[in-house]
């Protein structure tokens, strides 16, 4: 039954994200809901310029319609789909903002921490107040649960949600990137959940099937990007499916590609400061040190992707 669900979930959500974009793609050209790119991005990154971005509208609606179809006979799956709505809300404001002011920031940094403590706090209540999870995380490798006190569990939960989520929303960088990386991490999601009965299945299908009919529109040439809308909701689809079934943990194996985009720009910035002015990194994040080095989009697209598949195979072993 659940694996019967999770593809229609997938299939559905496959045609309302690809039925979408034909039909929205124009009307934010319309709006001029163009891409604003960064002054100090790749030169190469400038043709960019004015492709239409919160794309991720598209994604939430297509994860969105299979959810509330399936949420009565699947309850597990709300608090996933309200981490990721609700991260998905904080990127289009940031969207919006961009957009609007024509620049590259649109929240400014406090104010979107604020707003996605704010969203975080409310998933870290239900978790440990109302969930079966509770306090416990498997550990990879280990056929034992680490039980945490809630005092280091909370904010173990919010140091590894918001770090997801900013993990992701510095992987959307290229064409495609975002999408093609969450893919297999969404199959490993409904996998688990079908082996295990977490309930999450059609959210993941629901999730994979946006990301496919996205990607026909925003694989190299991109006709439209996803924004901070798509790729904060995304880290909160991750972050909250994992920590609904008990696998927060894994995050650092199956979502290594969005560990390592964060600590580049950390690593990046903390030796800019320490060096006085210079760089570890041709440019960070780290698929920028690569474009630079001279790898092409759908190369390193390409690399990417297979390096998390097969740390997708490591983290099932892990189980």
């Amino acid at each position: 039954m659940a694996v019967r669900d999770t593809i229609i979930a997938l299939l559905a959500a496959f045609a309302v994200t690809a039925a979408l974009c034909p039909y929205i793609i124009p009307i934010l050209h319309r709006f001029k809901f163009g891409q604003e790119v960064r002054d100090d991005g790749p030169q190469s990154h400038l043709k960019k310029q004015g492709t239409p971005t919160m794309g991720g509208v598209m994604i939430l609606a297509g994860f969105l319609v299979p959810v509330l179809i399936f949420s009565p006979s699947y309850p597990e799956m709300i608090p996933v789909a309200f981490l990721t709505i609700g991260f998905g809300l904080i990127g289009f404001a940031d969207d919006f903002l961009k957009i609007r002011r024509h620049q590259s920031e649109g929240l400014n940094p406090k104010q979107k921490l604020a707003m996605q403590f704010a969203v975080t706090a409310v998933f870290a209540w239900y978790i440990v107040a109302k969930s079966e999870a509770g306090c416990a995380m498997l550990i990879p490798f280990w056929r034992e649960k680490l039980v945490l006190p809630t005092a280091v569990f909370v904010p173990a939960l919010f140091f590894i949600v918001l770090g997801t989520d900013n993990g992701t929303n510095f992987t959307d960088g290229l064409d495609g990137l975002l999408s093609s990386v969450t893919l297999p991490i969404a199959g490993l999601l409904a996998l688990i959940s079908a082996a295990g009965n977490w309930g999450i299945g059609p959210a993941a299908g629901a999730m994979m099937g946006a990301l496919m009919g996205f990607l026909l529109f925003n694989a190299h040439p991109a006709k439209v990007f996803m924004g901070d809308t798509g790729s904060l909701a995304i880290g909160g689809f991750v972050a909250g499916s994992a920590f609904m079934m008990r696998i927060p943990i894994f995050i650092a194996i199956f979502g290594f590609i969005y560990m390592m985009e964060v600590i580049s720009v950390i690593i990046q910035v903390g030796y800019f400061k320490k060096t006085h002015g210079k760089r570890f990194f041709r440019m960070a994040p780290i698929h920028h040190h690569f474009e630079l080095g001279g790898a092409s989009e759908t190369q390193i697209v390409n690399a990417f992707s297979i390096v998390t598949f097969l740390l997708c195979l490591a983290a099932l072993a892990g189980m």
